[in-house]
């Protein structure tokens, strides 16, 4: 496969700095540790009922809903768009933060959050699309670590910034208002990918024709030839269009999850992410529920930022001195998927 990095001078180290710098300074969200006492806080003034009751699940059903058609709407529009709609979707909810106050506005700053991190496999898709499957653990090591070191980072400066330098929520969200909209100005000069693993387009004079390429994927073999062979016989519709793209998803699904080792990764993944999303959401709850941050001063920053970094050593630890193969579960299957 011909992939569209090699256009660029620079190879695979072009599009891997850009999105690199877009993912440190997008994740390098002050306000996000702080968001419940800032709800709760005199500007918006809600109660912490409201925000459990009435503000926080519309981020996780939100969430939960946008998935899979994001994850569509990401092949479809080959990557990049989304990766914008990203840091588009975190601006937004800033914003409504700053602007507007009130349950149902708090309710649309969710939605606008959950947009966000639900376009999370854009990030984490494109890379593979542009650059060589040599580097693929490289690129992902780079883009996962500095989410991490920006989360990190934005947690710990935001806790400075509130105990130290005594400025307000509201200017916390200011900052990082602005750091997200200079991590989105990165976006935009990122390579667009030309082809995708359902959808391509083709142009052909002057005419814009959509057919679907064989899947390429890899964890994944290639789709049988004949079958492709005997739609791409007949005249192309946007029904057509459609069930052969639902017939290569189904095919993906069946090679994907016939191997022990991604169905164990799957399922592990599937039941971790919740757990963690419902930590670390609602785990401010509590702790505003035992000492209100109106009588005491707040330390979410500090938690947040200490509990990623010790996840961060944590994984190099691993990465480095745990035999995948031979410890705890991975010896099930799950490790020479995920081995040095």
């Amino acid at each position: 496969m011909e992939l569209c990095c090699r256009k660029y001078p620079s190879g695979w180290i072009y599009p891997t700095v850009l999105l690199c710098l877009y993912g440190f300074f997008v994740n390098l969200n002050a306000t996000d540790p702080f968001i419940i006492p800032y709800l709760v806080a005199p500007y918006h003034n809600l109660t912490a009922v409201q925000v459990a009751n009435s503000v926080l699940p519309v981020w996780t059903y939100s969430y939960l809903a946008l998935l899979i058609p994001v994850f569509l709407l990401t092949d479809y529009l080959c990557y990049k768009p989304v990766i914008f709609l990203q840091g588009l979707g975190l601006s937004i909810s800033m914003i409504v933060m700053l602007v507007t106050h009130g349950v149902p506005c708090m309710q649309g700053m969710e939605f606008a959050y959950a947009i966000f991190t639900s376009c999370d496999v854009a990030y984490y898709a494109y890379i593979y699309n542009v650059v060589d499957t040599i580097h693929y653990q490289r690129v992902t090591s780079y883009c996962r670590s500095i989410t991490l070191v920006g989360a990190t980072l934005g947690a710990l400066g935001g806790q400075l910034l509130l105990s130290l330098a005594g400025v307000s929520y509201f200017t916390l969200n200011v900052l990082t208002l602005s750091l997200t909209l200079v991590g989105l100005v990165f976006t935009l000069f990122l390579p667009m990918p030309t082809r995708s693993m359902f959808f391509h387009k083709e142009i052909a004079g002057d005419t814009m024709k959509m057919s679907v390429q064989e899947a390429e994927s890899p964890c994944l073999e290639k789709i049988k030839p004949e079958a492709m062979a005997k739609d791409a016989a007949s005249e192309s519709t946007s029904t057509k269009h459609l069930i052969r793209v639902v017939f290569l998803l189904s095919k993906e699904v069946k090679h994907c999850y016939s191997s022990k080792q991604i169905l164990y990764w799957s399922l592990w993944w599937a039941f971790a992410t919740p757990i963690y999303n419902q930590l670390i959401c609602y785990a401010p709850i509590l702790w505003e529920h035992v000492e209100s941050s109106k009588r005491m001063a707040v330390y979410n920053g500090g938690v947040e930022a200490l509990s990623t970094f010790l996840g961060k050593l944590i994984y190099i630890y691993i990465y480095l001195y745990i035999p995948y193969g031979y410890w705890g579960l991975f010896n099930k299957g799950i490790g020479p998927m995920f081995s040095p």
